[in-house]
């Protein structure tokens, strides 16, 4: 059976394993100049850059040799967040943009994010189309004459972060706040401080010191230990922890707590709608987002669109319903108005901006709902889908039955390993942890009883 290469965001996976190699990269990117010209364009334009990954260069090589075989031009401009590249992109008509990056995960993996000449990831069809052409053998080769060129354009950089500090509107000045600011060794390094810093806050930057394997490393928005100490001990205002290549925000507050993305969509849709910014009274989020947000956005009369998990979905959820805020719990954050794909940098100057505008600390602004009791709990299985057996149905009909409406149960598969994962909320912890019990032991059982451990 062909490997399937794209998942929920991309290609991604270990470094010199699977897809991640020069062979199947060269091959990615002739299919990507074959079928950008078998689409109409006689000599396709494609925009490349990298987060701090030392395997970053490797694969950008690979990836520009398939192009230029290909017949397409490739501009290469250097380490920037992925949402630059979808920014860029479009605004200078390339046709397709690649940001070479394994997000959130370790050094030894990498990975590609594509987006299309509007600026948003690549469509399923368009995945599919690409995939197909590099399982196939034919030739996407073309002759000499028609072969593709490289350039760089390292001051693309100077065009990201003129265009964040321009999110904030004109004549906002951020002097006299204290902002500490975690980079997580990525691709946000250098960018970052210099956006605040433009904008007069008094930045003070850990997870600056990339050498091409700590990205990522006890750093950035998954490990927000080192932050918060930042944060008290420079008395910030707030802080903020990008992801390797900030298209995902963290935030800590003056007190040195955390804050997640769903308390930084809440605050960000309650303040667009009382200035009248927000878009078709709603907010979109994943089925993971917790059902305080719902309900507290509820009250003020703004419904949360829920998608499946990934950011991807909310994307497409937010241009179907014209909606200019969504994202996910885990920080992908979404500002349509401003991006399209989930943009940490854009994010962080939007509350900072409400921080400043209502003169309150960021535990105030940030303080949107109390989360209601929100469990998870993972159930690894074998080649049998617990799911389909009869009586873990009923289990599940009457799980959602005496949780009723004050909470949520989501049962989902893991899309890149045999695990299902069961979440459960409601507002008496105890009622939530009793029903997690009684799912899982009843898909044990069930696995058990199949031989199917």
């Amino acid at each position: 059976m062909e490997q399937r290469l794209f998942g929920t965001d991309g290609i991604r996976g270990r470094v010199n394993a699977g897809a991640i190699t020069p062979q199947n990269l060269v091959r990615l990117g002739e299919a990507i100049g074959f079928v950008l010209r078998s689409q109409g364009d006689s000599k396709p334009r494609i925009l490349i850059g990298r987060d701090t990954r030392n395997s970053g260069v490797m694969i950008e090589a690979a990836i520009i040799a398939g192009l230029v075989n290909a017949g397409a031009d490739a501009t290469n401009c250097g380490i920037l967040p992925t949402p630059a590249i979808g920014f860029l992109t479009r605004k200078h008509g390339y046709d397709m943009g690649l940001m070479i990056t394994a997000s959130h995960n370790p050094a030894t993996d990498n990975g590609i994010k594509l987006f299309g000449r509007d600026g948003f990831k690549i469509s399923e069809e368009l995945q599919i189309t690409l995939e197909q052409c590099i399982h196939s053998d034919d030739p996407c080769h073309v002759a000499f004459d028609e072969l593709g060129t490289t350039t760089s354009s390292p001051s693309m950089a100077e065009e990201y972060v003129s265009f964040a500090q321009n999110s904030v509107g004109q004549g906002v000045s951020f002097r006299g706040l204290k902002v500490c600011l975690d980079c997580a060794n990525g691709a946000g390094t250098h960018v970052g401080p210099l956006v605040f810093e433009s904008l007069g806050a008094e930045v003070s930057v850990i997870g600056n010191l990339p050498n091409g394997s700590n990205i990522n490393a006890d750093c950035g928005a998954l490990h927000t230990k080192h932050l918060q100490n930042a944060v008290l001990n420079t008395k910030s205002d707030i802080g903020f922890a990008l992801d390797g290549d900030a298209d995902r925000l963290i935030v800590v507050d003056e007190t040195g707590a955390e804050i997640d993305g769903d308390q930084i969509m809440g605050a960000l849709g309650l303040h667009f709608a009382a200035k009248g910014m927000l878009n078709g009274k709603a907010v979109a989020a994943t089925i993971m987002s917790n059902l305080g947000l719902e309900r507290a956005l509820r009250q003020r009369g703004i419904s949360l669109e829920r998608t499946k998990v990934g950011d991807r979905h909310v994307v497409e959820r937010m241009r179907e319903k014209q909606i200019n805020i969504g994202g996910e719990q885990s920080g992908h954050i979404v500002l349509t108005d401003f991006v399209t794909t989930g943009d940490a940098l854009i994010a962080a100057l939007q509350l900072l901006a409400i921080v400043k505008d209502r003169g309150e600390p960021a535990s105030n602004v940030l303080s949107v709902f109390d989360p209601v009791p929100q469990i998870l709990e993972n159930v690894h299985y074998g080649k049998t889908d617990p799911l389909v057996d009869p009586s873990v149905k009923d289990a599940l009909a009457k799980a959602e039955t005496e949780l009723g409406e004050t909470g949520r149960l989501v049962i989902r598969k893991s899309g890149t390993e045999p695990v299902i994962r069961v979440m459960v909320e409601a507002l008496d912890q105890s009622v939530a942890e009793k029903v997690v019990r009684q799912i899982v032991a009843k898909l044990e059982a069930t696995i058990r009883a199949d031989g199917n451990e």
